[in-house]
């Protein structure tokens, strides 16, 4: 199984992230470069300026509207759990430090190993209430897409052979571990191209509708 390791840590991890810098340049790229409509009203007196307009909305939308908190509470709430706690897997493990201080040149502190088996965990079983409540709620089921589908299970996937690798549970570790990575590579490879690409574009488009609506004197 050590082929299957050095292949997934070598030429796989390579290709993927290859691709995972290109799609996202590509995906960025074509949003930029779009013919854009010329605004033909001037923007109202007093609007704000378009960077605090934008970190306004974007700051806004990260909150709960009292109006919707009830119907909106558990998809506030476990949506902020599993992105914290992916966070907090891939930037707070000692070996993810150490991938990225090869990639990047730098490092951090990690957090201890128990408490990152605690988040993932817990990250885990926010992921699956998330699907859950996917397929049991009568409008998300109906505007769900295979997109988000397949965007979920490569998430949880290298969540699942992550702890699956750490508790040595199935396989040897060599192999637990090339599994694990062969699943991040899957991860990089989808990114662009499906939801997981609101990471990047979620400050775009909330910035520009914030901007918009500023300039048009909307009220909040």
């Amino acid at each position: 199984m050590t082929d299957l390791l050095d292949f997934a840590r070598g030429p796989a991890l390579q290709a993927a992230m290859a691709i995972f810098v290109l799609g996202v340049f590509w995906r960025l790229g074509s949003l930029f470069f779009l013919p854009h409509v010329l605004r033909k009203t001037p923007s109202r007196e007093g609007a704000a300026p378009p960077f605090i307009a934008a970190s306004g909305e974007f700051i806004r939308r990260m909150m709960v509207k009292k109006e919707y908190a009830s119907r909106t509470a558990f998809s506030f709430f476990n949506g902020w759990t599993f992105h914290i706690g992916l966070a907090i897997i891939v930037f707070g493990l000692a070996g993810h430090i150490m991938f990225f201080k090869r990639l990047i040149g730098l490092s951090w502190p990690n957090l201890p190993s128990n408490f990152i088996f605690l988040i993932a965990v817990i990250t885990l079983a926010s992921l699956a209430a998330a699907l859950v409540h996917r397929l049991t709620s009568p409008v998300l089921k109906m505007i769900s897409t295979l997109d988000d589908y397949i965007t979920w299970t490569v998430t949880a996937v290298p969540v699942i052979t992550g702890l699956a690798a750490t508790m040595h549970l199935g396989a040897r570790y060599e192999t637990l571990l090339a599994l694990h990575i062969l699943s991040i590579c899957v991860l990089l490879i989808w990114f662009p191209f499906g939801k997981l690409m609101h990471a990047f574009l979620v400050f775009i488009t909330r910035g520009e509708t914030g901007v918009q609506l500023s300039e048009r004197g909307v009220k909040l």
